[in-house]
């Protein structure tokens, strides 16, 4: 299975994942000029922003630790983009979900991380 087809199948299993737990799913892969967002999701308090990461069993590095700080400020690039085509009431947040993938491509185990960064990640980045 290659890097691709681990991404597609995370992603998959997390939009499940975030239905179960209550969340309705907004939009999927949201591309900006700034960068993407792989599942919005919105609850009764909270607009989600969410970053899919997902891993082959025995991965290096583990998916939350790969959301570098240049990624949260691509994500929350593309979240202020977002918000300014579609306003919204709801308090912006930004969760991580990661995700363990056996070979077949079947999830072992998971982690979603609830506000996982702030805007703060934002600040001394280029103006859009």
């Amino acid at each position: 299975m290659n890097s691709q087809a681990v991404g597609k199948r995370g992603e998959d299993y997390a939009r499940e994942l975030l239905r179960e737990m209550g969340y309705t799913v907004v939009a999927a892969n949201v591309s900006s000029p700034y960068g993407e967002v792989d599942i919005i999701t919105s609850d009764k308090q909270h607009i989600c922003f969410v970053e899919v990461k997902a891993r082959k069993r025995g991965s290096m590095v583990s998916g939350t630790q790969a959301v570098s700080l240049s990624k949260q400020r691509k994500i929350i690039a593309t979240a202020l983009w977002y918000l300014q085509r579609h306003p919204c009431d709801l308090q912006p947040r930004f969760d991580v979900v990661s995700i363990i993938l056996n070979e077949s491509g079947q999830p072992l185990s998971h982690d979603y991380l609830t506000g996982a960064f702030d805007g703060e990640a934002y600040e001394g980045y280029a103006d859009f």
